[in-house]
């Protein structure tokens, strides 16, 4: 697959190409000196239909300074994933919970409640999918900074109090909040959805956490303002060494911003690898089906080429996450299975192509291109 460099940001934010690429620094892998690690988790919903299986083995890890992207269909279990690893799944869907998620040394599904929210906005932060309905509609923007950082301050003094605000202000500084003072005094349906969003982003970074979780971080944002948030992450990303979580179904926003990617399709990773390894080399069906639909990628007949052109949905809708396949859950809307008993009865595992890290849950590998 044949991409451009990467877009150019101008000091304004808006994107002066209209094609995308993946930068080739993104090739570096940072395994060894991951911050977070997340192994084999699956997530259970217990509901009068029968049991939903969320998630189901799902591995992954980001270290400083890395962007993980994580993309997939609505349902796929992307943003279950994170809730879990906050523990911020209702009470008896986290007794469903299984599998590792390392924090340093630390196993977070381990910890009490007490000891997760000592780390929830501290060390480990959440940009929420939607603004408006994350924050609280009848508190003013400032009050609301300012709460999420003396939350891990016992018995603020007034002291601390005023030095909150005024870090409160400077956050909005910091994150290109237009007149901040007055925005400190308004409440979120004041805002637009660009400025609720940098909000957002002050609220996450207020602490200065080591990992950033972006669910959708530009999700409804026109093109100028999606370019100008994303542009906001990598500054601060830059600055502090904070490692991203990157959630979103624009293959686009990932190739410009990403340095690996996890692709899930119904509860589980189904291909794994840098950036470049994944987008210019895909190596699962469903993956391709992805590129294929996205806007900006057009693939026929073996030949790839960026900017418009017809695209390809793909067929079929996700199974039910109740009632999964015996086999591979993709099967029914693969277009190189073709019948084969091996994808209806055997569920494929993830496994390494090459010495690279690249992963792909594929029987059949070599066909996809």
């Amino acid at each position: 697959m044949s991409y451009r460099p990467k877009r150019d940001y101008g000091q304004d934010g808006g994107a002066r190409a209209s094609t995308y690429d993946v930068s080739e620094a993104h090739s570096e892998r940072f395994d060894s000196e991951a911050a977070l690690r997340v192994r084999d988790l699956s997530v259970r919903f217990p509901t009068d239909h029968g049991v939903v299986h969320a998630v189901s083995g799902v591995s992954y890890h980001v270290g400083p300074g890395e962007t993980l992207g994580i993309a997939g269909e609505s349902g796929s279990g992307k943003s279950v994933s994170t809730l879990a690893v906050l523990g911020l799944l209702p009470e008896h869907v986290r007794n469903t919970i299984g599998g590792q998620v390392f924090f340093g040394e630390r196993n977070l599904l381990q910890l009490g409640e007490r000891e997760l929210r000592a780390l929830r906005g501290a060390k480990i932060s959440m940009i929420f999918q939607n603004p408006l309905t994350s924050l609280n509609p009848v508190q003013k923007i400032g009050t609301q900074i300012v709460e999420g950082i003396l939350c891990h301050t016992r018995r603020p003094s007034r002291a601390q109090r005023e030095a909150a605000a005024d870090h409160a202000l400077e956050l909005l500084q910091r994150v290109g909040v237009s007149a901040p003072a007055e925005r400190m005094t308004q409440y979120p349906h004041e805002l637009s959805g660009g400025m609720r969003q940098r909000v957002m982003i002050a609220m996450a970074i207020a602490n200065d956490p080591e990992i950033l979780i972006a669910d959708e971080p530009t999700t409804a944002l026109d093109v100028t303002i999606q370019a100008q948030i994303m542009r906001l992450l990598r500054e601060i990303q830059q600055r502090s060494g904070l490692g991203i979580i990157l959630i979103t179904h624009d293959i686009r926003v990932l190739a410009q911003n990403a340095d690996r990617l996890v692709i899930m399709y119904a509860g589980r990773v189904v291909e794994s690898g840098t950036v470049t390894e994944v987008l210019e080399n895909p190596k699962h069906p469903y993956t391709l089906g992805l590129l294929r639909s996205a806007s900006g990628v057009v693939q026929e007949a073996g030949r790839h080429s960026s900017g418009r052109g017809r695209l390809t949905p793909i067929p079929g809708v996700p199974p039910d996450a109740t009632k999964l396949p015996a086999g591979c859950s993709f099967a029914p809307r693969c277009p190189i299975t073709n019948g084969r008993e091996r994808c209806v009865v055997e569920r494929p595992e993830l496994v390494e192509i090459g010495e690279s890290g690249h992963t792909s849950a594929c029987h059949f590998v070599e066909e996809v291109r």
